[in-house]
C-alpha cells in the first residue's frame, strides 16, 4: 500500500499523550459507547486537526463533508457498515434515499465527491437518487465527470409533507448542502427523516456553540486520561456585530485577539514551549476556508486595507459575516512532499471510517491551510483509524492515526452535543 511520506515531531507531550491513549484503550472505547447510549451520533462529520507536536486538537468541525472522493477506496467497506450502523436507529427499513448536494454544479471535485457518496450509499443497499435545491436544475440533468462518474440530478418535488422525485418516495432524505444559503421552504416541517437536521445548517449554526460543547467533552475526556485538557483543546472566543466593511467593532475584535494570545503565551511558559502564539480569526458560520485570517498580535486587525476586509466581510453563498470565533492557533509540524499539511478525519455514526492529508505548497505551518492551492493525500495505512497497535511504539502509523480517530471521535460527541443543545421548538424558530 502506497503509504504518504509523513514528517511530524515524533518527541514530547504528544508522544505522551498517544502513550497515555494506548493505555487506557478499554477505558476509552468503553467511555465512547456510554456517551453514544446518551447522545445521538449525527449521521456524518469530517474534522479538521492540527498537530503541532506538543498539541492535538480539533479546528473545525464539518457536519456536511464533502471530500469522500479523496478518502483511501480500500476503506470502503467500513463506510459502507457505518451507514448501514445509521440507519438502523433511523429506519431500519429504509430502501430509498434521497441525496440533496450543493448547488454548485460547475465544482467538478464536489460532484466528484457526490458521486463517492452515492456509491458508498448504494453500496449498503440503498436506491439513491439525486435531488438539486438549484433553481438552474428543472429537468433531470446528467454531468459527466473527469473520473468516469456519471450523475444526474433532478429538480425536487414536494407533495404534502414529503419530499420526492417523480415515482420516488423516499424513506430518507440526506443532506450534503450546508445551507449556508438558508433553509429552503421546500424541506420545512416534513415528515421524512432528514439528516442531519436544519438547524445543523450553517444558515443558524455557529462554531463558538460547538467548541463550547467541545470544552465539557474535552474535560471530561481529559479526567478519564488524568491529562491538561489544554493538550486537546484550543482557547477560543466570541466576537459579535462587527462591521468589517465600515470598522465597527475592530477593537472589540482585538481585545478578544489580546485575550487568546495571553492565554497561549502563559500556558507555553508555564509548560516551557518555546513557540510563538497566533490566533485564527474567522467567521463563526460556514466553511471552505472562506473568511480566515491569521494574525500575531492583536494590531493586525486594526485598520485592515479593503482587500482583508472584503475578504473577510463575505462567505459562501454571500452569507454576511457579523458573529466571528477567535481560536488560539495550533500550529501543524506535519509534512508530505516538503509541503505542510494537516489531516482531515472523516466519520459516518461513530465510526471512523478514514481521511486525508490537506496539502498545500504555499502556506506555512501557523496559516490557514483550506484555501486555493490546496491539495489532497489518503491516509492510506495498513489499518483503519480505529485500530490501534497495542504492540506498537506509541508514534507509529496505526498509534498516531489511533490517536487522531479518539480526537475527532471527541469533536463528533461535542456536534452530537451541539445539536442537541440548539434543537429549536419549533421550525418557526429557525427563521432567524
Amino acid at each position: 500500500m502506497n503509504v504518504p511520506r509523513l514528517a511530524t515531531a515524533l518527541t514530547g507531550p504528544l508522544l505522551d499523550l498517544e502513550r497515555k491513549m494506548l493505555a487506557s484503550q478499554c477505558e476509552i472505547e468503553a467511555w465512547f459507547r456510554s456517551q453514544w447510549l446518551e447522545h445521538s451520533v449525527p449521521f456524518y462529520g469530517s474534522v479538521d486537526l492540527r498537530n503541532s507536536g506538543y498539541k492535538l486538537a480539533p479546528v473545525d468541525m464539518n457536519l456536511f463533508p464533502g471530500g469522500f472522493n479523496n478518502l483511501n477506496p480500500d476503506f470502503t467497506p467500513l463506510c459502507v457498515q457505518a451507514v448501514q450502523s445509521a440507519l438502523e436507529k433511523v429506519c431500519p427499513d429504509a430502501r430509498r434515499l434521497l441525496l440533496i448536494p450543493e448547488n454548485h454544479t460547475r465544482n467538478q471535485y464536489y460532484l466528484q465527491n457526490v458521486a463517492a457518496l452515492a456509491r458508498i450509499l448504494k453500496l449498503a443497499g440503498l436506491n439513491i437518487r439525486l435531488g438539486s435545491l438549484n433553481p438552474e436544475i428543472t429537468a433531470p440533468t446528467t454531468f459527466e465527470l473527469p473520473n468516469g462518474a456519471v450523475l444526474t440530478l433532478e429538480p425536487i418535488q414536494r407533495i404534502g409533507n414529503r419530499v420526492g422525485l417523480p415515482g420516488f418516495d423516499p424513506c430518507v432524505v440526506l443532506l450534503n448542502n450546508d445551507l449556508s444559503a438558508g433553509i429552503p421552504a421546500i424541506l420545512r416541517d416534513i415528515e421524512q427523516n432528514l439528516l442531519p437536521p436544519l438547524h445543523a445548517g450553517w444558515y443558524t449554526r455557529r462554531k463558538t456553540n460547538h467548541f463550547a460543547q467541545y470544552d465539557g467533552v474535552a474535560e471530561e475526556f481529559a479526567d478519564l486520561l488524568g491529562i491538561d485538557p489544554w493538550y486537546i483543546n484550543p482557547y477560543f472566543g466570541q466576537v459579535r456585530e462587527l462591521d468589517f466593511q465600515t470598522r465597527e467593532g475592530e477593537e472589540r475584535l482585538a481585545a478578544e485577539v489580546e485575550r487568546v494570545l495571553a492565554l497561549t503565551a502563559a500556558k507555553y511558559r508555564d509548560l516551557g514551549i518555546d513557540a510563538a502564539p497566533y490566533a485564527i480569526v474567522k467567521a463563526d458560520a460556514g466553511t471552505y476556508g472562506m473568511g480566515v485570517m491569521s494574525v500575531k498580535s492583536p494590531e493586525e486587525v486594526i485598520g485592515l486595507n479593503r482587500k482583508q476586509r472584503n475578504k473577510m466581510a463575505v462567505v459562501k453563498e454571500g452569507l454576511e459575516v457579523s458573529d466571528v470565533i477567535v481560536q488560539e492557533g495550533v500550529p501543524t509540524f506535519e509534512t508530505i512532499e516538503d509541503a505542510v499539511a494537516e489531516p482531515v478525519v472523516y466519520m459516518m455514526d461513530r465510526f471512523v471510517v478514514g481521511g486525508f492529508y490537506r496539502v498545500h505548497t504555499e502556506r506555512g505551518s501557523d496559516e490557514n491551510l483550506n484555501a486555493p492551492g490546496a491539495y489532497f493525500k489518503p491516509l492510506a495505512f495498513d489499518t483503519p483509524l480505529s485500530t490501534p497497535d497495542c504492540d506498537g511504539s506509541p508514534d507509529c502509523a496505526p498509534n498516531r492515526f489511533y490517536a487522531y480517530g479518539v480526537v475527532a471521535r471527541l469533536a463528533l460527541l461535542a456536534a452530537s452535543r451541539e445539536i442537541e443543545a440548539t434543537e429549536p421548538a419549533s421550525s418557526a424558530a429557525l427563521a432567524i
